[in-house]
């Protein structure tokens, strides 16, 4: 039986880019594009519904609040389904509960109404980030593993220049809820897609239901050439993940992440301002730093095949602490434009292989979503907990110790994962 599953999975890591898989990373990625949308919609909406009177300042508050909360929630959520009930339950409740939210959200009589429907439709979409990457990782090719799971980082990262760009397109002439109706129904076409995708045959190898993969490892083989299936002789290296270390460097590496990226992003605006540098409302500001995002996704997707997972994301957090503490010091327009570009580059570098590629691939099958819901999880909380921190520091201490804090966060990081992150590149992860 040991045997059989060996046989299943070797068949698995060598299969070739078929039909099947395209299928898969197209719906995974118009998932995680949509999520984009939703997260960058969110700010876009809370802005306009506080300058018509709608909302208030502290409703508001809330509304981004709730918003945090429910991806904590969502990443738990995914991460138990997808484990124990199943990667493909897993991946059709996350968009029932953030289609179906959004959309009545556009029907909301009032702020406190358009809050509940927020946060319901963040758990869904905290376990989508989970389950998207997670899932595709498990269906990839194990040559091009990181190199799929990237690109779907690359797709959902241009997410935030074109809801910038509908926003302001849409918002002036037909109001906010058109954009929450249009997200909506979006979410649950893509939820009818789904509904004949296959389980995971890694999750059921795992689960001792060998028949069922070996009849979904058929179509994802296609008839592939000999030359592959003979390739199946070479095995590849071994990843034994041990949990306590895996836990460690993922809640870290993910942590680290999305707490430099988040900081810099939400409160350099109010830093440069207070050192009398206002560039950062202008057009050229933000289209820049936008661009950053998918620049920093393709660099990622293009060499975390190639040199690795730890190559990449050691030095891109090194760089984020080097450019933090060199933003600190811009005195001009353009010098802040450029380093923020450089910054933000390397911020979606490490969202394209930390977040999308590397964290599941430190766990085993069978705790592979629990564990990644938790690292995001842990990460979300921290986010919640930013606002207060920076408004400490703001407080008691010069703006310069933001990007201090940001640098150090980062070196951290690099440290945690150089000295005990695996290197996961073409490894059979068991």
């Amino acid at each position: 039986m040991a045997a059989q599953a060996m046989s299943l999975e070797r068949r698995l890591d060598h299969t070739s880019t078929t039909p099947l898989f395209y299928k898969i990373f197209a719906l995974v990625s118009g998932g995680m594009f949509l999520d984009a949308i939703d997260v960058y919609m969110a700010s876009g909406v809370a802005s306009v519904l506080l300058k018509s009177g709608w909302s208030t300042l502290m409703k508001n508050t809330v509304f981004l609040s709730v918003g945090f909360l429910g991806l904590f929630i969502g990443s738990l959520l995914a991460g138990f389904i997808g484990d124990l009930q199943g990667r493909r339950k897993a991946y059709q409740v996350n968009l029932v509960l953030f289609g179906g939210f959004t959309f009545i959200g556009a029907f909301a009589p009032n702020m406190s109404f358009l809050i509940f429907c927020r946060f319901m439709s963040s758990v869904g979409l905290g376990s989508e980030i989970v389950t998207g990457y997670s899932m595709l990782n498990e269906f990839a090719p194990i040559k091009s593993r990181g190199r799929w799971c990237a690109a779907a980082s690359l797709i959902a990262n241009c997410g935030a220049p074109i809801t910038m760009l509908l926003c302001t397109l849409i918002i002036p002439r037909f109001g906010w809820r058109i954009m929450f109706v249009m997200v909506g129904i979006f979410a649950i076409v893509l939820w009818i897609l789904r509904r004949d995708i296959p389980e995971s045959p890694r999750w059921l190898i795992a689960h001792g239901k060998r028949e069922q993969a070996a009849a979904i490892i058929e179509k994802l083989e296609d008839n592939q050439p000999i030359i592959e299936q003979e390739e199946q002789a070479k095995a590849p290296a071994v990843h034994t993940p041990r949990l306590g270390i895996s836990l460690l460097v993922a809640i870290v590496a993910v942590s680290a992440t999305i707490i430099c990226q988040y900081t810099f992003t939400t409160w350099v605006p109010t830093l440069l301002i207070k050192r009398g540098i206002n560039v950062v409302h202008s057009l050229g500001f933000s289209t820049i730093m936008m661009l950053g995002a998918p620049v920093g996704a393709a660099i990622g997707t293009l060499l975390v095949d190639r040199i690795g997972r730890k190559w990449v994301i050691v030095p891109s957090f090194i760089l984020v602490a080097v450019f933090g503490m060199l933003y600190a010091y811009q005195t001009t327009s353009v010098g802040v434009m450029i380093v923020g570009f450089f910054l933000t580059c390397c911020f979606y570098v490490l969202m394209a292989t930390v977040v999308a590629v590397y964290v599941a691939e430190l766990f085993p099958t069978t705790f592979r979503f629990r564990g990644s819901g938790i690292a995001n999880g842990i990460a979300k909380l921290f986010t919640v907990a930013m606002p207060y921190a920076v408004t400490a520091f703001l407080t008691w201490f010069s703006p310069t110790l933001i990007f201090v804090m940001i640098s150090g966060i980062a070196l951290i990081a690099a440290a945690v994962v150089w000295y005990f992150g695996p290197e996961t590149k073409q490894k059979i992860i068991e």
